[in-house]
């Protein structure tokens, strides 16, 4: 009776332990299954992250590639997305890490949505200005174009990553006036008649830097390499600047034109080429030159 009872019990112990090693069993493999699917879910994550920054990468490429001359900023963005796909080659495929890169992924494609359609902007308005100007006149404005739309991206790369505010100009010009008893102004490219040099540009739009009282500095250089207006000095960090006239305005968080008036202390104006300079401090923002005949 006794043997009966113990080889009941141990049937049950027996019983007990087989359900017990089954259900570890499937949960095991359950456990192994899932994940397995994780982290195949995680690579397929991960291989499209990288397909999202080789297309930037392309579109970059192709932006670069339309001009003689690269965008220093198209470049530098361009070095940045290869850089963060050679990290995320090696790096781990993890949720943390995928993580890290998708948020660096879209903080670039809103930095690469400005400079492009700055890009396309600047390349529209210089085939106006070639079809629209004689040829001297559109090497001389090309130049200028060329020098203020680097300043204009830079600009907007600051809006973008972390320049630093400062206002720059766009579209300077310089050219000799007659002034009329009456105030009227009319232009002249004639040295003898001119009376003065009238300087143009715009300062262009920067929402990093806070509306108020700014100024610039405006210098007109005559064909005898004379500064012409007050030439007064200012030194920024060792550096000396020989200025004709300070331009101060009132800055409205918006795109501004500005003209100045620059006079001879001769009896006359020379005849030959003048350069037109217009420095924020230190930094030159806008250059350009004409001539009086």
């Amino acid at each position: 009776m006794e043997n009966n009872k113990s080889n009941t019990g141990l049937k049950v112990g027996l019983g007990i332990a087989l359900v017990l090693f089954l259900a570890t069993g499937f949960y095991t493999m359950n456990l192994y299954n899932s994940s397995k699917k994780v982290q195949n879910e995680l690579t397929e994550e991960k291989r499209l992250v990288m397909n999202d920054l080789n297309a930037m990468a392309k579109q970059y490429d192709d932006a670069i590639g339309e001009n003689d001359i690269a965008n220093a900023n198209l470049v530098e963005a361009r070095g940045r997305i290869q850089g963060l796909i050679d990290s995320l080659k090696i790096s781990e495929t993890n949720v943390k890490s995928l993580w890290r890169y998708k948020r660096k992924y879209q903080s670039l494609q809103k930095e690469m949505d400005v400079l492009l359609a700055q890009n396309d902007s600047l390349r529209v308005e210089n085939s106006y200005l070639a079809t629209s100007l004689d040829s001297t006149r559109v090497r001389l404005e090309e130049r200028t174009i060329f020098t203020d739309s680097l300043l204009v991206q830079n600009s907007a790369l600051a809006e973008v990553v972390e320049n630093a505010a400062i206002l720059n100009t766009v579209g300077l010009k310089g050219f000799g006036v007659i002034e009329r008893t009456s105030g009227k102004l009319i232009p002249t490219e004639r040295a003898s008649r001119t009376d003065k040099i009238r300087v143009c540009f715009t300062v262009a739009k920067n929402a990093l830097v806070q509306a108020g009282d700014e100024e610039l500095y405006v210098q007109v250089i005559d064909p005898k390499n004379n500064t012409l207006g007050l030439n007064e000095q200012v030194t920024f960090d060792e550096k000396t600047l020989n200025y004709s006239i300070i331009s101060k305005f009132n800055y409205e968080n918006a795109s501004l034109n500005v003209c100045e008036f620059v006079t001879s202390k001769e009896a006359n104006f020379e005849k030959g080429r003048y350069v037109v300079n217009v420095f924020n401090q230190k930094d030159l923002v806008s250059s350009s030159e004409f001539t009086l005949r």
